[in-house]
């Protein structure tokens, strides 16, 4: 059930005291509190001042594991830094540049005041490396996505641009935890000759006619929304109009630590969810108003996209149809060139690939692992459910290897202006053929003993024989695509599958689950998964 306030403007009780969170941000985390160590996750340490999970020590031993790091891998080109609008990614960006400062690093970084959403920092380094073998790029971005306004996040990208693998987070972390409580050296950036400002969005912008057909868009003219949710592209929308002549009009460009425009999201909390219904009522409400509309996530890696006739559409569905159309619309891509997919996102785009020709790539959760297919152009597109994806220049060639919520909203409208329907209309074209998919994910309480079992289940666990009145016809702990452990369970049916994971930060488990035959067949999944990770776990 949602929240009573989801949807509606948030109450003034609900906004985060911006003044605590600075000043907490300077106070000593307690190292012997798990919950206060530095922990990465698939997509960097998050925390918060509040919790002492996100203060300036946790940033100082970050930026500073991070620099031995690049040492002990050889990485001595320049570092782009990137930052959104959380109120903890400023602070915490002036922590990192003392550190880096005192290392001696080659910073390049947008001027004071302005935002760098992930993925230009992705792009800026890809684009640096090009044809380089050696004084290669890498990138830190100041980021919790999507996160409350209390939180804060820092993640690394190395020189393949994209998130760092868990061998290279790993040891980042492990060097951080040593440094949590050590004196890090740390100097005046403002007096380093190695700290420059660098102009992040021209290079972005100019470039972005060779990774999306924004010349049929600026033919077409259809009317376009977007609203930034607050986050790092506000200033985006208007240099990318001006440079390719096309109508997009910025619905909202406040930019506020409190997100106090922001609608309260499903479970009662202000969180830049582009793929939330609840996140994005504002844009909803205003989508008579224009042809097309799409929002992103504070830090523009995710998108949302919304049509007169559908509103927001599924994140799973837009991943279908931007498959569908860029795979038949992209001459200058390897035939090769193959689909990925994270095991939790929907099955009608494994239905679209067959249909394509193409080989399909699954892969455990987690953008990283599309990064090396992405780069050497073997992947065409990799997406994920929580509307995350990035694709190949028009070329063939790689334009970013993390996210890219800007290109997938322009690729919204590229899809209308060349084949006159909107991404919806053509979701319900291809649903007519293949079938129409009913997705869920819902939450179940786990001990930590029991999350751990479920990380290490063997296929062998599962002894049901059916799910949802069908033969199962694979038991996975590793994902078809890469072999690569999934740290946990996905159990599939020609008509429905679910997968089970445990929660990295809660004492639960998480249930993904679809079916092609309906709502009521859905929910007989969810309960067959119930008791099927139950008797597992019994057996495990």
């Amino acid at each position: 059930m949602a929240h009573p306030l989801a949807g509606k403007p948030a109450p003034r009780e609900l906004l985060v005291d911006v003044d605590l969170l600075l000043r907490r941000y300077f106070e000593k985390p307690d190292p012997g509190d798990p919950q206060q160590r530095v922990s990465f996750g698939t997509s960097g340490h998050r925390g918060s001042s509040l919790r002492g999970s996100f203060n300036e020590a946790h940033i100082l031993a970050i930026t500073q594991a991070i620099c031995e790091y690049r040492k002990a891998q050889g990485t001595n080109g320049p570092l782009f830094l990137g930052a959104d609008t959380h109120a903890l990614s400023a602070p915490a960006q002036r922590s990192a540049l003392e550190v880096l400062a005192a290392n001696e690093v080659h910073v390049l970084h947008a001027r004071e005041g302005d935002w760098t959403p992930t993925p230009v920092v992705s792009h800026a380094i890809l684009v640096y490396n090009r044809g380089r073998a050696s004084n290669l790029a890498d990138g830190i971005v100041v980021t919790p996505s999507h996160n409350p306004p209390e939180d804060g996040g820092f993640k690394y990208n190395p020189p393949s641009g994209g998130p760092a693998d868990t061998a290279a987070t790993g040891w980042i972390e492990r060097r951080a935890n040593e440094l949590l409580t050590a004196q890090v050296r740390r100097a005046d950036p403002s007096r380093a000759g190695t700290i420059e400002v660098h102009d992040f969005l021209r290079g972005y912008v100019r470039d972005l006619g060779n990774v999306v057909d924004l010349e049929a868009v600026r033919a077409a003219r259809p009317r376009l929304a977007v609203d930034p949710l607050g986050g790092s592209n506000v200033a985006y929308w208007k240099p990318i109009a001006e440079e390719y002549g096309i109508d997009v009009t910025v619905v909202n460009d406040r930019v506020d630590p409190t997100f106090s425009f922001m609608p309260v999201d499903h479970d009662g909390k202000i969180r830049m969810d582009c793929s939330s219904p609840y996140a994005m009522a504002n844009l909803v409400a205003l989508k008579d108003r224009y042809d097309l509309a799409f929002g992103n996530d504070t830090d523009s890696d995710r998108h949302g996209i919304v049509t007169p006739g559908q509103g927001l559409l599924n994140p799973n569905h837009y991943l279908a149809a931007s498959i569908e159309y860029l795979f038949g619309n992209r001459p200058g891509w390897s035939p090769g060139a193959a689909v990925g997919k994270t095991l939790v996102s929907s099955s009608l785009i494994d239905r679209v690939t067959r249909e394509l020709g193409r080989e399909l790539r699954e892969v455990p959760v987690g953008f990283k692992w599309f990064v090396d297919g992405l780069l050497d152009g073997s992947l065409g597109f990799g997406g994920e459910e929580s509307a995350g994806a990035s694709f190949l220049r028009r070329d063939g060639t790689v334009w970013c290897t993390d996210k890219d919520g800007i290109i997938m909203d322009l690729l919204a409208a590229e899809i209308l202006a060349r084949t006159g329907k909107d991404p919806g209309e053509r979701v319900q074209a291809i649903m007519a053929r293949l079938g129409t998919p009913y997705y869920t994910r819902i939450d179940a309480p786990a001990t930590p003993q029991q999350k751990a079992v479920l990380k290490k289940l063997s296929p062998e666990s599962v002894r049901a024989s059916t799910l949802g009145g069908q033969p199962i016809r694979a038991r996975l702990t590793r994902a078809p695509g890469n072999g690569a452990e999934i740290g946990g369970l996905k159990v599939v049916a020609d008509d429905g599958w679910f997968a089970a994971r445990p929660s990295g930060t809660e004492d639960v488990f998480k249930i993904y689950a679809e079916s092609f035959r309906g709502e009521d067949h859905l929910q007989a999944i969810v309960a067959e998964a119930r008791q099927i990770v139950a008797d597992a776990l019994r057996g495990a």
